[in-house]
């Protein structure tokens, strides 16, 4: 049995598609997932691939309440408290799935804890699908934390080439296990136009990672507004993230009220990853603020213009094209409010070559997803031999 942990719930559908496309990967060993909203994985039947079980010491308990107080007092660290239950399982073998954690503040010390908890249990420890921004790596303490997994799978070469240059040897290169999600596709809404339409996803995320107020949503307002002007295309405003605190359905609800009169403009409403897949692979063009609803669209052949805040996008576009320049627009350094426009107008322009190279690429990309399972098998008593 494998046991996966760092999953913050199926209302990241990102996250979701992380869950079912390791398991398939993983497939035919069984794999645990500790999760911090089983509610939420329940809600999208992530527990008919994976035993889903609860992480976090639940709010106003005994055991909640012994551990705060550890905690306050600084005796336990509360990564203690979020993964109580997951740390008495005491796995074989812990695959940490969260993707990008190590990107964010206060995750690596989290991480970073449990890495070391499940060490000294004799767990072996797996670090999947990771992204980390190269300047963390100047901290030997993290160095030493990704050192202790005995392995680490890196989404993309710019997370890959960093780790090896800071001596984390247990480092592998392999696609975002999410190439290898299965797409379901159900019927399309009214004014969705199968290989006519432009799928767009925003985030409260990027939104937040703006250096200029307002310039993102603008820059999307005007991007609808050029499609609409000088196309015959439709648009389908597609959420990929649906959390209270975290919904892209916030702003692309405000661009579907901006547009609906137009009645070319569609929006999609909650579905689990693989039917958002199924929508955002009948498109003609993506652009997309989600890593996962840009992978959905990579892995389907779609051409997609990547509206990105960190080394995941870049890494991921440098992977499949060779360069991210033209289909990484950074949002840091948007200042015009036509910039997204300019960008989309160029993946127009080469859309049958970009096409075509995604055509002849993917298959064998997507393909060496799969082989990652291998790495971890070989970790797992007797699943190899």
């Amino acid at each position: 049995m494998i046991s996966l942990y760092a999953h913050s719930g199926s209302g990241n559908h990102g996250c979701e598609a992380l869950v079912r496309a390791t398991a398939k990967i993983l497939n035919p060993l069984k794999c645990d997932c500790f999760s911090l909203n089983p509610l939420e994985d329940k809600k999208y039947s992530v527990n008919d691939i994976a035993s889903i079980k609860e992480s976090v010491v639940k709010h106003g308990t005994l055991t909640w309440f012994f551990w705060s107080v550890l905690c306050k007092l600084k005796i336990s660290n509360p990564a203690k408290k979020i993964y109580y239950y997951f740390l008495k399982d005491s796995p074989d073998v812990a695959l940490s799935i969260g993707g990008d954690n190590y990107c964010y503040d206060g995750f690596p010390e989290s991480l970073a804890y449990m890495n070391s908890k499940l060490n000294k249990v004799g767990c072996k420890t797996v670090l999947w699908g990771c992204s980390v921004e190269p300047e963390i790596l100047q901290n030997p303490e993290i160095v030493e934390d990704m050192n202790r997994y005995a392995l680490i799978t890196a989404r993309e070469s710019i997370t890959y080439h960093a780790l090896i240059n800071a001596g984390v040897g247990n480092t592998r290169l392999f696609p975002d296990p999410a190439f290898q999600l299965d797409c379901v596709k159900l019927p399309l809404l009214d004014g969705f136009i199968e290989g006519n339409t432009v799928g767009i996803n925003l985030s409260p995320m990027i939104i937040d990672n703006e250096t200029a107020d307002g310039v993102t949503y603008k820059n999307y307002e005007n991007l609808i507004q050029y499609i609409l002007d000088t196309t015959d295309m439709a648009v389908a405003l597609i959420p990929h993230v649906v959390w209270e605190a975290n919904d892209d359905r916030v702003p692309l609800r405000a661009l579907y009220h901006a547009f609906q009169d137009t009645h070319r403009v569609v929006m999609i409403e909650d579905h689990n990853c693989m039917e958002l897949k199924g929508y955002i692979s009948r498109c003609r063009f993506f652009v997309g603020a989600r890593t996962h609803s840009t992978i959905a669209a990579y892995s389907t052949c779609v051409p997609t213009l990547v509206v990105g805040y960190s080394v995941k996008a870049k890494g991921i576009a440098k992977d499949i094209f060779g360069t991210y320049d033209h289909y990484v627009l950074p949002v840091q350094s948007l200042k015009d409010p036509d910039e997204l426009m300019h960008a989309f107008d160029w993946l127009m322009q080469n859309e049958v070559t970009i096409r075509t190279h995604l055509q002849q690429f993917m298959p064998s990309y997507c393909a060496k997803a799969m082989e990652a399972g291998n790495e971890v098998k070989q970790l797992v008593p007797g699943a190899v031999g």
